[in-house]
């Protein structure tokens, strides 16, 4: 592996193990540990805004080394579009589902020292009876693909030449967080199967059970995406945010 590979793999996990200790970690502390009070909307608001404020905060910092892809369907999308290798995308799906575990165990690490307890939740993603909204999975997959869709069009939209690229980590950081406001109640609004998979590990069997939803639905939102701009002029070899 070569000094610059290695960088940008260091990047994605890295990148992938904050999102999820202070994104999931929002979330977790106010569903789980009710931060914000009995209100779900609060919580949603909350929770939506930390993810998105959170991805802003990568995609300046780390977008310039690695893109800042820091989601496996995100890298899915980019190689679709034809933007970078296969040998690359496997890479990053390997830093990138590393980051979420490392990161998964961190957050247990924090939140386990609660002094008046804690049920061992972590912020995973869920659908169906007792799940917030109670939503179906044919609600949840549906919402999972186009919300990824849109993510990636976002994504691959404003990195294409001749976009403003200092916006581009605004955009995406703000489409994030839309998505996170209309889904958490369907879904738990993941659209990135690394954020899903590190929680699961913790959320027993339910979460562990679910957790392909969560890596099929995105990355067939993530496919059409890429297939939309397959022609696009790329900004270089790795989409940058």
């Amino acid at each position: 592996m070569d000094a610059a590979l290695g960088r940008r793999l260091f990047a994605e996990f890295l990148g992938t193990a904050l999102l999820v200790i202070f994104a999931v970690g929002t979330a977790t502390l106010s569903f789980g540990f009710k931060l914000t009070g009995s209100s779900v909307s609060a919580g949603v608001v909350t929770t939506a805004l930390a993810f998105g404020l959170v991805l802003v905060a990568l995609a300046y910092t780390l977008g310039p080394i690695s893109g800042c892809h820091v989601n496996p369907a995100v890298s899915f999308g980019v190689y679709v579009a034809g933007r970078m290798s296969v040998a690359d995308m496997l890479s990053y799906w390997v830093a990138q589902v590393l980051g979420a575990i490392v990161g998964a165990v961190v957050l247990y690490l924090i939140l386990s020292g609660k002094a008046q307890g804690w049920n061992g939740g972590l912020g995973q993603n869920g659908w169906g009876a007792g799940y917030l909204g109670e939503y179906n999975t044919l609600s949840a997959f549906v919402f999972e693909a186009v919300a990824t869709f849109l993510f990636l069009v976002t994504i691959l939209g404003v990195t294409q030449k001749g976009s403003p690229s200092m916006l581009a980590g605004l955009a995406i950081g703000l489409t994030l967080t839309a998505i996170h406001l209309a889904g958490i109640p369907v879904s738990g609004s993941s659209v990135n199967p690394a954020r899903s998979l590190g929680p699961a590990l913790f959320g027993g069997a339910t979460a562990l059970s679910q957790l392909w939803l969560y890596i099929v639905a995105p990355c067939i939102g993530a496919a059409l995406a890429g297939l939309l701009f397959r022609d696009g002029a790329p900004l270089d070899a790795n989409t940058k945010m």
